[in-house]
């Protein structure tokens, strides 16, 4: 994510941020779950497939003094999402920012990941993703829910679970 894009996220999530459990599903630098931590969240789970990028990551936030609120995942997004009932019970702040390209490739497998997360979340969590034109939002769960904005070439939508 871009960082005008960031910035221009987190003026929209606000206040939303502070209390949550941040979950970055595709963590890359961390920025996402690491930004969320300054602007008030708990604790953050930051997935990273790619192991060099997980070290470089746990490194960083050693450097940071973050270790004790930010748990590293060197693992499969799509494979670790199926073992989430261990997160609590506080509301969740879910980052999904993966390449652009999943949407296209992995379409089928991005919609039942982000379905799960929002079925599994506690009340008051929040979704943000983060794609290009080409995913649809009108796919997800509750789809006119979703508050969309382009920042071209990026499009996020934010997702609030009141029900």
């Amino acid at each position: 994510m871009k960082d005008r894009v960031r910035q221009a996220l987190f003026n929209r999530l606000g206040p939303d941020v502070e209390g949550t459990l941040a979950v970055d599903l595709f963590a890359g630098t961390g920025a996402l779950g690491l930004e969320a931590l300054s602007r008030g969240a708990t604790r953050a789970i930051l997935i990273e497939q790619h192991r060099p990028t997980a070290r470089d990551l746990q490194q960083s936030v050693e450097m940071l003094g973050a270790a004790e609120a930010v748990s590293i995942v060197n693992a499969d997004t799509f494979f670790w999402s199926h073992r989430i009932h261990h997160l609590g019970a506080e509301p969740w702040l879910v980052f999904c920012s993966p390449p652009y390209d999943f949407y296209v490739e992995r379409g089928e497998a991005m919609l039942e990941l982000i379905g799960s997360l929002i079925q599994a979340a506690p009340q008051a969590s929040v979704f943000a993703v983060e794609s290009d034109r080409r995913f649809d939002f009108q796919r997800l769960p509750d789809p006119n829910a979703w508050d969309l904005r382009a920042y071209p070439p990026a499009v996020v939508g934010i997702y609030r679970k009141h029900t």
